[in-house]
C-alpha cells in the first residue's frame, strides 16, 4: 500500500491511502496484483486519472504483469471520514508544500554526474512549454546549478506575501516558471560550500515557500546526480513525483543509474523510465559512431522494468543552445526530434496532465463552506 501514497486525489490534494479510498491490496503468484479502491460515488469522473495512476505505479514494480482494480464506494461514515480530512486540508495556513495538487511532479535524475541531466531537464522543460504547458523548473542541483543559463532566463527573485516568485518566460502558448539558486549569488562561478542540512533547507525553500501558480501543469526539478541527503530529503517532501532517470550508453553510467531507481522505489516513487542521453555521433554522411559504447540506456530499462523513452544523439547544437540560453528543442537538428518526441510522449502517454473534473470539487467546496459556517 506504500506505493499507493503517491496517487493523489487531484482536487482534495490528498493521498487515497489517507482518504481512506484505497481499502486493500493483494499480490499473487502470476505477477497479478488486486487492488480494492473505494470512489466517493460510483460516477466519479476522476476515476480514470486514479485508475491509470494506480496502474502505472504499481506496473512500475518488479515481477507486476497485471493490475486489477475493484471499485466500490465509500460508505456515509467513510464520506463522513473523508469530508473531515478535508476540512482539515483547507483549514490549515501552510499545506506540507506550495506546489499545487494538480500539478505533475518530473524529477529528473542521474546516477554520476556528466551525462547532460541538466540539458535534458532544460529542453523537456522547453518542449512542454512549446506544447502549449505552463511548466515550473526547480533547479535542486543546489552546488551544480546551471538552469537560468541554459533557460536563458536572469534577475532578480522576489517575494510575494513571504513567498518567493519565480522567473518566468514564454515559449509558445507556453510558460517556464524557474528558481534556482542561480538567482542568489552574485556570479556563476560562485562556490556554494554548504553542507547537507543547508542544502536540505533550501530545497525545502523551493516546495514550500515558492508562489508556484495553481495553472502549473508540470514541475521538473533537476535533481543532484546521486543518491544523497537532498535526493532523499526531495523523495520524502514530494512522495507524489515521479522519476525520469538519465543516463548514457556506457556501463559504468548505467551501472550507478540503478541506484538511483532503487533509491526512488525505496521511497515509493513510481520511475516513469530512462532517457539515453549522448548515445552516438552521426557524422554529416549519416554514419553514426557509438563513442560512448551502446545499448546502455535499454539495459538499464530492462533491468529495472521500464520503458526506454528515447536516445537522444551527441550535438554540438545542444550545449551550444546551453550556452546561449536558448534550449535546441526549439530548433532544428536529430536531437531537437528526439527530444520533441520524449516530451509529447511525456504528456501524451506517461505523465499526461491532470484533468480536473467534478466528484471530489464538490467535497472540497462543501468543506470550504463548512469552515466559512464555522467562523
Amino acid at each position: 500500500m506504500g506505493l499507493l501514497t503517491g496517487v493523489i486525489d487531484p482536487e482534495l490534494g490528498s493521498n487515497i491511502v489517507e482518504l481512506g479510498m484505497a481499502r486493500g491490496a493483494s499480490v499473487e503468484a502470476n505477477g497479478l496484483v488486486k487492488v480494492d479502491i473505494a470512489l466517493t460515488t460510483s460516477g466519479c469522473p476522476l476515476r480514470a486519472q486514479i485508475q491509470k495512476d494506480v496502474r502505472t505505479r504499481l506496473l512500475s514494480l518488479p515481477g507486476v504483469e497485471k493490475v486489477k482494480i475493484v471499485w466500490g464506494e465509500l460508505t456515509q461514515e467513510e464520506k463522513t471520514a473523508a469530508m473531515s480530512k478535508a476540512r482539515w486540508n483547507v483549514s490549515r495556513d501552510a499545506p506540507a508544500t506550495s506546489i499545487p495538487p494538480t500539478t505533475k511532479v518530473l524529477m529528473i535524475a542521474s546516477g554520476k554526474g556528466g551525462v547532460g541531466k541538466s540539458s535534458v531537464t532544460t529542453n523537456l522543460a522547453a518542449a512542454l512549454a512549446d506544447l502549449g504547458y505552463h511548466v515550473g523548473v526547480m533547479d535542486a542541483d543546489i552546488w551544480g546549478f546551471s538552469i537560468p543559463r541554459m533557460l536563458g532566463v536572469e534577475g532578480d527573485l522576489r517575494s510575494i506575501d513571504g513567498k518567493i516568485v519565480p522567473i518566468s518566460r514564454h515559449i509558445g502558448d507556453g510558460r517556464l516558471d524557474v528558481v534556482s539558486m542561480g538567482f542568489l549569488v552574485a556570479k556563476e562561478d560562485s562556490a556554494l560550500m554548504w553542507r547537507g542540512l543547508m542544502l536540505n533547507r533550501a530545497v525545502q525553500h523551493f516546495c514550500e515557500d515558492v508562489h508556484w501558480n495553481e495553472d502549473l501543469d508540470y514541475i521538473l526539478i533537476d535533481m543532484p546526480p546521486g543518491t544523497g541527503d537532498v535526493q532523499m530529503g526531495l523523495a520524502r517532501m514530494l512522495p507524489r513525483a515521479e522519476m525520469i532517470i538519465i543516463t548514457t550508453p556506457a556501463l559504468a553510467a548505467q551501472k550507478v543509474a540503478s541506484r538511483v531507481a532503487d533509491m526512488g522505489r525505496k521511497n515509493y516513487l513510481r520511475i516513469v523510465g530512462v532517457i539515453e542521453n549522448m548515445s552516438e555521433f552521426i557524422a554529416d554522411d549519416g554514419h553514426a559512431y557509438a563513442l560512448f559504447g551502446s545499448g546502455g540506456g535499454e539495459q538499464l530499462a530492462h533491468d529495472i522494468g521500464v520503458p526506454l523513452l528515447g536516445r537522444i544523439p551527441i550535438e554540438s547544437a545542444v550545449s551550444e543552445g546551453g550556452d546561449r540560453g536558448q534550449p535546441a528543442v526549439l530548433g532544428k537538428s536529430a536531437a531537437a526530434d528526439e527530444l520533441r518526441s520524449i516530451a509529447a510522449a511525456i504528456a501524451d502517454e506517461h505523465v499526461p496532465p491532470v484533468e480536473m473534473a467534478g466528484c471530489s470539487a464538490r467535497m472540497l467546496d462543501a468543506a470550504t463552506a463548512a469552515l466559512d459556517a464555522d467562523d
